[in-house]
């Protein structure tokens, strides 16, 4: 691409302005332990179809996330979901860090939104699963997808770019709330997954389809 140069000055740029100095602290959040219990009247004025935040990272708003300034001022660094063993078939948690991962997924997108001409790579698609920490299998362990869309982990899949493990319909759900078109094949959908939680993360970066 003959403008990469100006794509990543872009992005480091927005970046600057959203990521914080190194953590002093590392601050581990469990999504089995730490999800935030809400009032009904915490939600009140947050706009139709609000819903209480299924995990600190997550807004009131259905497929939506906060960006990285709140995260950084609420002291979250590291994003946390369920995993599971397709071989062993045990069930754990994995963190990812949250700076570090978003800035290899958001430099991809940026560098390569032309050759993807809207579509999803294969890398996405199928992605390579994690090896497990019990077992030892590799690219066996699967995140654990909430039978309620309204719960979905999207920024732990974000981060372990692993959305390429949700259904189409759970994909067509996020479009939906996101208001992107949810019509197409699976890679249109998917690619524009992952372009949307770019945005919600880091608003004023150089994201678009």
């Amino acid at each position: 691409m003959n403008n990469n140069g100006g794509n990543d000055e872009a992005l480091n740029l927005s970046l600057s302005t959203a990521t914080p100095p190194p953590w002093s602290t590392t601050i581990r959040i469990s999504t089995r332990h730490h999800r935030r219990r809400i009032r009904p009247n915490q939600t009140a004025g947050a706009g139709a179809g609000a819903i209480p935040p299924p995990y600190p990272w997550a807004t009131s708003r259905r497929a939506a996330v906060h960006d990285l300034r709140h995260l950084q001022a609420s002291g979250i660094s590291r994003i946390a979901g369920d995993v599971q063993c397709k071989r062993c078939e045990r069930t754990y948690e994995v963190e990812f860090d949250l700076h570090e991962k978003f800035r290899a997924v958001a430099s991809y997108v940026v560098r390569n939104r032309e050759e993807m001409r809207q579509r999803a790579p294969a890398a996405w698609m199928n992605p390579t699963l994690p090896d497990c920490r019990y077992c030892g299998q590799g690219n066996c362990v699967k995140p654990v997808l909430t039978t309620k869309k309204k719960s979905i982990n999207w920024l732990f899949l974000f981060l372990g770019e692993l959305i390429g493990c949700c259904k189409l319909a759970e994909l067509k759900y996020f479009c939906k709330h996101t208001k992107n078109h949810r019509t197409g094949a699976k890679d249109r959908v998917l690619y524009l997954t992952y372009l949307e939680i770019c945005r919600q993360l880091d608003p004023i970066g150089p994201y678009h389809p």
